[in-house]
């Protein structure tokens, strides 16, 4: 069956006024902030203690916006008779976010998880040049990052979170001891 001439139009005008009689709803922005869904790309957080300078974020970023600068250093050996190692120190880790596109494949690649969405979207500057966030920054976007949701509300505690728990009741038995001990 052929179109009757002019029924698009006729729909694109009934949408025109079905939309003209709703009542528009503005959010206030600056007072009210917006609900933002749970796992929103606002900023990158750097959680430093996890990073070990493998380069890896910055070789796969496309748009080049990574820059990391690192020293190598002399860790002694651990037992007697060892050999000593080295390991690489991070000296700078920065993002220029005027640059960055937000693609998360640096998030992605890292295999220690020093890197995290945070949802903070709130860092405009008035020079591009302060768009480049250094570690200290990123750090403290680090803090804003979610808890990831439960996988299954059922499932039993991660390993390395009991491992951690126990590890820190056993220190606080051992300090309650001595305390008690001096106590004595």
């Amino acid at each position: 069956m052929a179109p009757i001439p002019g029924s698009g139009l006729a729909k694109g005008l009934a949408v025109t006024l079905r939309t003209m009689t709703r009542k528009t709803v503005t959010e206030q922005y600056p007072e009210s902030l917006p609900e933002l869904p749970p796992r929103t790309r606002g900023v990158i957080g750097l959680f430093e203690e996890n990073c070990t300078v493998c380069m890896l974020c910055a070789r796969e970023c496309p748009d080049w916006c990574i820059y990391i600068d690192s020293h190598k250093e002399t860790v002694p050996a651990a037992a007697p008779g060892g050999r000593e190692r080295s390991r690489n120190v991070l000296d700078r880790f920065a993002i220029d976010f005027s640059l960055c596109m937000y693609c998360g494949i640096c998030i992605e690649v890292c295999p220690f998880d020093a890197l995290f969405w945070s949802p903070e979207f709130e860092y405009a500057e008035t020079d591009i040049r302060e768009l480049t966030h250094e570690r200290d920054k990123l750090r403290e976007w680090m803090w804003t990052v979610p808890a990831p949701p439960a996988l299954d509300p059922g499932a039993e505690e991660p390993k390395e979170i009991a491992a951690a728990r126990k590890t820190a009741e056993k220190l606080a038995a051992q300090r309650a001891a001595e305390h008690g001990e001096e106590q004595s």
